[in-house]
């Protein structure tokens, strides 16, 4: 067998991490059909394939795994050990990955980031906005932003931004003809307009008063994926909307829309940073941990 290099062993990372040539490709900064001919290459040097190439996208090999598997945590000790470098230049460096929601990223995430990146300039920071959830390390992030219910058991998260709540909110030509739910059932009676997931299935709506949680599956004849999309159907006068209280605060002070069953709209902790256990963050990362750590106190209401 052919001697293997390191620099091989990175190239499939890339390809392992993303399963996908393209993105890959992006990462290492060459065209994705040279990264297909130097990946075939090391499979002739290992005699063995490691990568399934098909129209649906990219897999890995059983042989694939095991060597993703065992060089994975060698790389990322690397990466951590030429992160730590960076103490020597006297402020945190290098790039910093972020998955989040766009509503995690318009409200909280890049406010931060951008007073952030002013008190850290030799960093830079690419946001990823995915409302899907993903594995963040496969897919080669350093962090997420998500809710907390939606963090995996085996992540460190830690609270971002201020706490939220989800108001249910119409224009107030939409109430002319129309009475005022009192109750969350009372929104059987109205023309909502639902949320789908990138999965398919529809968001319920999520209401709680007096230790009673409810969780209703509206009904409305328009159907949208994009939050401020939906804000954009409800200020038409298409129906009700649940979308974040911070998200529509000016419209609701200007009163472009009318706020009904705020007493079943309690706060939520809000969103979190969350990040894999590692036992050497890198130092981008560290750095914007503590910033965010101490930024909390202040954005909390």
């Amino acid at each position: 067998m052919k001697r293997v290099r390191s620099t091989d062993l990175a190239i499939f990372l890339a390809i392992a991490n993303h399963r996908s040539f393209r993105k890959a490709a992006i990462e290492l900064g060459v065209t994705a059909s040279a990264l297909s001919h130097a990946l075939r290459a090391i499979e002739e040097r290992l005699q063995v394939r490691l990568v399934n190439r098909t129209t649906r996208g990219v897999g890995l090999t059983e042989a694939g795994e095991r060597l993703f598997d065992r060089i994975r945590p060698a790389f990322l000790d690397i990466d951590a050990a030429l992160d730590d470098l960076d103490t020597f230049r006297g402020q945190p460096y290098g790039k910093l990955r972020i998955n989040a929601a766009r509503a995690a990223t318009k409200l909280v995430l890049l406010p931060i980031v951008s007073r952030f990146l002013r008190a850290y300039p030799s960093v830079d920071v690419e946001i990823v906005i995915d409302d899907a959830l993903v594995d963040m390390v496969s897919s080669g992030f350093d962090a997420g932003i998500r809710f907390g219910e939606s963090i995996a058991a085996d992540m460190i998260a830690v609270p971002i931004g201020p706490r939220h709540r989800f108001a249910v909110v119409g224009t107030p030509g939409y109430f002319d003809n129309r009475p005022v739910p009192a109750t969350p059932h009372d929104l059987k009676d109205h023309a909502c307009v639902r949320y789908r997931f990138a999965g398919g299935a529809f968001y319920r709506w999520e209401f709680e008063r007096g230790g009673i949680e409810l969780e209703i599956e509206v009904q409305g004849p328009l159907t949208l994926g994009d939050q401020d999309v939906i804000l954009n159907a409800v200020l038409q006068g298409d129906g009700l909307g649940y979308l974040f209280e911070e998200q529509v605060r000016n419209a609701i002070d200007d009163g472009s829309l009318v706020q009904v069953l705020e007493d079943w709209c309690p706060y939520y902790p809000g969103f979190f940073l969350y990040y894999p256990s590692r036992r050497q963050l890198p130092t981008a990362l560290r750095a914007f941990i503590d910033f965010v750590k101490a930024e909390r106190p202040a954005s909390q209401p």
